[in-house]
């Protein structure tokens, strides 16, 4: 008996009415846990961007004692002109110019300001790198740091820094929200797993008649269990499709906030059209394959063919 489209559509869309709620109810359930999977793969890639912006841009500040002799300054001076193939340039700030900006920087934190006077605050120079991945090992030949055989570093030289743990913090914290939405997400694709598996058989039982005329008339077994899959692809592609929607609401929502308030520092929140698309993409191919898996489960368990 062959198979047509018009009978596959009539009676995909048969099934989906009687059990509409059921329906509803996997196709929503798709929906929130598909979208928690988009915000996870869009918060990743968000991340990444914007530890890409801030490796890219890594500088290094070296900071003086606050009594650091002329000779003790000059000497960090040569010691940079040395290492042209790592550093690019330096600014060096002494104490007043290393002041107004420590005043800038605590601006509003009157107890901090009080304790800062020009002579006290240490003159720094803020080095950009050629290389950020070279950071850590241009930092220690300036930082002071003691072994077995005394205090290695230079001379006058109170700390070298660079924002490796900011980076590093913000990795860790992403990595934990990340996790924590994709367990949320899978489980949640199993129940819409389970909802949609348990609303075919409902379909199947409705049907059991029926199924057992068409078999008595001579029905094929892929005649029979088409658009019982098709039911269950159908909510789980509806339930993809909501998803990206929201998926989409969300980072046009970041975009135009960053937009609005001029929010540079978030601009990598925002993902470009292509990054978009790809996740987009995922989200669908996940629905289709949950909502394939529920069905081929469900006529393989519960309809005798």
């Amino acid at each position: 008996m062959a198979v047509s489209v018009e009978y596959v559509a009539k009676e995909t869309a048969t099934n989906l009415w009687r059990n509409r709620f059921m329906a509803l109810a996997a196709i929503l359930t798709v929906a929130v846990s598909l979208s928690l999977v988009g915000t996870a793969l869009l918060l990743r890639q968000a991340v990444n961007r914007q530890v890409d912006v801030l490796s890219g841009n890594v500088n290094m500040q070296i900071f003086m004692n606050a009594d650091a002799t002329t000779a003790q300054t000059a000497n960090v001076q040569l010691q940079i002109s040395q290492m042209k193939s790592q550093i690019t340039h330096c600014a060096y700030l002494g104490h007043e110019a290393s002041y107004r900006q420590m005043l800038k920087l605590f601006q509003g934190q009157q107890s901090i300001i009080d304790s800062l006077t020009p002579a006290t605050t240490p003159p720094v120079f803020n080095c950009q790198l050629v290389n950020p991945n070279d950071a850590g090992s241009v930092a220690s030949t300036f930082h002071p740091t003691s072994t077995g055989h005394g205090v290695i570093g230079l001379p006058g030289v109170y700390a070298a820094t660079f924002p490796e743990q900011s980076i590093k913090a913000m990795e860790r914290v992403t990595n934990v929200v990340q996790l924590t939405l994709l367990v949320v997400a899978i489980v949640l694709l199993v129940s819409s797993l389970v909802l949609i598996l348990n609303a075919i058989r409902m379909a199947i039982f409705a049907r059991r008649d029926e199924v057992g005329v068409m078999k008595l008339v001579g029905a094929t077994n892929w005649f029979i269990r088409i658009p019982f899959m098709l039911e269950g692809l159908f909510q789980g592609l509806a339930g993809a499709i909501v998803a990206v929607g929201v998926v989409l609401g969300a980072n046009i929502g970041v975009h135009a906030l960053v937009t609005h308030y001029d929010v540079n520092a978030f601009s990598s929140l925002a993902l470009p059209v292509h990054e978009l698309v790809t996740t987009e993409v995922l989200v669908v191919a996940v629905g289709v394959i949950v909502g394939a898996v529920g069905s081929l489960a469900a006529v393989r368990r519960f309809l005798d063919v």
